[in-house]
């Protein structure tokens, strides 16, 4: 039985999410996408007239998936230094470790050279990821439990260390293992200046 219909397009964006980072874009068709949320194709076209629209959707649902994570893993924390210990490796974990979500962002990243509309949401949403890592560090630094870096800056390069990680992990897998996950988060709140 399938979801009522005002709740069919998150389902399909779901579904679609998932077998994107089991696969990768390319191997998923559109008749997959409508079996694994048990639908028909034509239910899934009647939602999204194409396979580039499916794929807006998943990232939307990637990058509201994201959101609501760190909404629940900062949850009643009042320390903004033990907040940015917490975003972090809940981001190592979930962006990195987690192979699925690193696979979809790498294909997005891939998307993003010829299709303007995917760079534009992911732009989006690095630039929110941003401006919530450098409002957590500016909090922490006025509490005096970073160091006195420029936020900014140092957020810039914590993120961009993260994505390395993510882009070295293709050929280097090890880096983005389960056993890698301490000390990657370590290193990277290492440059926000959190020991």
């Amino acid at each position: 039985m399938s979801a009522p219909t005002t709740e069919m397009p998150a389902r399909l964006a779901e579904c679609a999410f998932d077998l994107f980072a089991q696969r990768g874009i390319d191997r998923v068709k559109m008749d997959d996408i409508a079996a694994r949320a048990g639908v028909t194709k034509g239910s899934l076209y009647w939602h999204y007239e194409s396979k580039q629209m499916v794929i807006a959707a998943a990232c939307r649902h990637y990058y509201q998936q994201w959101h609501r994570q760190m909404e629940r893993e900062l949850d009643g924390l009042r320390s903004p230094g033990t907040k940015l210990r917490r975003a972090v490796a809940s981001s190592v974990r979930t962006c990195l470790i987690d192979e699925g979500n690193r696979t979809f962002t790498l294909e997005l990243f891939t998307l993003s050279l010829h299709d303007t509309e995917v760079r534009d949401g992911w732009r989006t949403f690095f630039d929110g990821v941003k401006s919530f890592y450098v409002d957590l560090q500016t909090a922490a630094q006025a509490k005096e439990q970073t160091s006195d870096r420029d936020p900014s800056e140092a957020v810039d390069l914590m993120l961009a260390a993260m994505e390395g990680y993510k882009l070295r992990a293709l050929f280097e897998p090890h880096l983005c293992d389960a056993q890698a996950e301490r000390r990657i988060t370590r290193d990277l709140l290492g440059i926000l200046g959190l020991a």
